[in-house]
């Protein structure tokens, strides 16, 4: 029986507590809009919460399973999304000032599909300006939930905080550099940055559209294949979505490890890693050797001249995205995103060229290297999580940035799926976090294995104590 709190146990088992009648929709949707009542003033994780609306909606979803109707895994579960997803019942600003009260005539596909499974969505959820590094100096900035002093990762900032705190069962992120794997890493959750193309980017705002991915942010590897299940799959209205049949990911959860092939590039998993990450990430090879895991040693393809382009390659995406709105407001602009614009508008068609070579190169030499294997473990940072002063700054500077980049941005670039997942803790008892990857399409794999990791630990199941 888990004896954790409510408002800490899986979505999967919650709702599954929902349908047999244990639970109802309306006091899961009051238990969180409580917690984020009481408790979110200090962690500023939402920036709109939709309190009646919700509530309308899980007495719905509650209606809906009277009468026998239950529309997939998420019907009658609270869970919140982030504020680059538009939505026509509550504003999206991206996080910026410069679209203060936004509201849109639509909602993002992410958004319609999951009301259409019945989820209940809480409310928006605080991030970066425009999905870079830093917050708008107007934005109260998220913070972590178990520890005021480390940094909670960036941008789906306040996705990290609100699932990590019990004030969702899921939430939706982004990433177009890290940006759902950090968060994840930091506050010790099960974070999906799903295939580019596996999941609709209609409607949600753009930093550069060809590395933002969307997907879930949750407290387990089983949540997010829950969570997947509904947001997956092709839209007419995205042309970069993928046209593939999207497989049953909860059903292979239960299939285990044995002799799955996990690759594992000892140079780039190990060098220049702090100890307790490293000694996490050992842990966990051999944890995946007891569960009857193949461990294959593997060459990632070079890296190193591709990561050092990503702040340049997203630069020039996003200075396009804000060509109407910048320079012509820039004052608006927080010093970030505007410094990551000017950046853009200062590259020259030889530097693009380059990082494209770079990109084309590296993705097709690490899909010949998955032919191998059927996924790769990696750590998701270099250190544990780091302090605030430690990363002040963090996105002026190149050295510190190429240095977190380094586990994240090539599956970025190429837009291969990747699962974060706690793995340990450091000397602090902040997380450690280690990433499953695999080739494209491949997040049944990955999801089975983190479930399997999962079933055999439990790093995933520890939660700051809130009250």
């Amino acid at each position: 029986m888990d004896t954790r709190p409510v408002h800490y146990r899986s979505l999967v088992e919650t709702a599954e507590a929902l349908r047999t009648g244990e639970t109802s929709a309306r006091a899961l949707t009051e238990t969180m809009l409580e917690r984020i009542g009481t408790l979110d003033p200090g962690y500023h994780s939402y920036f709109h919460v939709c309190t009646e609306r919700a509530l309308a909606k899980a007495d719905a979803a509650d209606a809906a399973l009277r009468d026998g109707r239950c529309l997939g895994p998420l019907h009658g579960m609270p869970i919140a999304v982030k504020d680059l997803c538009r939505t026509d019942f509550a504003p999206t600003t991206a996080g910026m000032g410069i679209n203060a009260g936004l509201m849109s005539e639509t909602n993002a596909t992410v958004v319609d599909r999951l009301e259409a499974a019945g989820a209940v969505i809480l409310g928006k959820i605080a991030m970066t300006e425009g999905a870079y590094t830093g917050h708008h100096p107007n934005v109260s900035v998220p913070v972590n939930p178990l520890s005021r002093d480390h940094w909670v990762g960036t941008s789906s900032s306040g996705s990290g905080v609100a699932t990590a705190a019990g004030f969702c069962f899921a939430s939706l992120g982004s990433d177009t550099g890290g940006s759902i794997r950090y968060p994840s890493a930091t506050c010790g959750l099960s974070g999906l940055k799903p295939t580019w193309g596996r999941v609709s980017r209609h409607g949600v705002f753009d930093l550069a559209p060809t590395l933002d991915h969307v997907g879930p942010m949750t407290r387990s590897a089983a949540d997010c294949a829950a969570t997947l299940q509904v947001i997956a799959g092709h839209d007419p209205k995205d042309p970069t979505s993928l046209d593939v049949p999207v497989p049953d990911y909860m059903s292979g959860l239960g299939r285990g490890v044995r002799d799955l092939r996990i690759g594992v590039d000892r140079d780039y998993a190990f060098d220049g890693v702090e100890a307790s990450v490293a000694a996490a990430l050992e842990a966990a090879i051999a944890q995946f050797e007891r569960l009857g895991a193949r461990i294959v040693e593997i060459t990632l393809p070079p890296y190193e001249e591709l990561v050092a382009e990503w702040v340049m390659m997203c630069a020039v995406e996003t200075a396009y995205v804000h060509r109407e709105t910048y320079p012509a407001r820039a004052a608006e602009y927080g010093p970030d995103l505007s410094n990551l614009i000017d950046q853009g508008l200062a590259a020259t068609g030889v530097q693009v060229a380059r990082g494209n070579i770079l990109r084309v190169t590296f993705s097709q030499a690490l899909e010949t290297m998955f032919e191998g294997i059927d996924c790769m473990l990696c750590p998701t940072m270099p250190t544990p999580t780091p302090t605030l002063a430690q990363m002040a700054g963090y996105g002026a500077d190149p050295e510190v940035l190429n240095a977190i980049l380094r586990y994240t941005a090539p599956f970025d670039f190429s837009g291969s799926p990747t699962l974060t997942l706690p793995n340990g803790l450091d000397g602090q008892g902040m997380p450690t976090s280690m990433q499953i990857v695999g080739p494209m399409l491949s997040e049944a794999v990955i999801l089975r294995a983190g479930a399997a990791y999962q079933n055999a630990t439990d790093w995933h199941c520890r939660h700051p104590d809130l009250g």
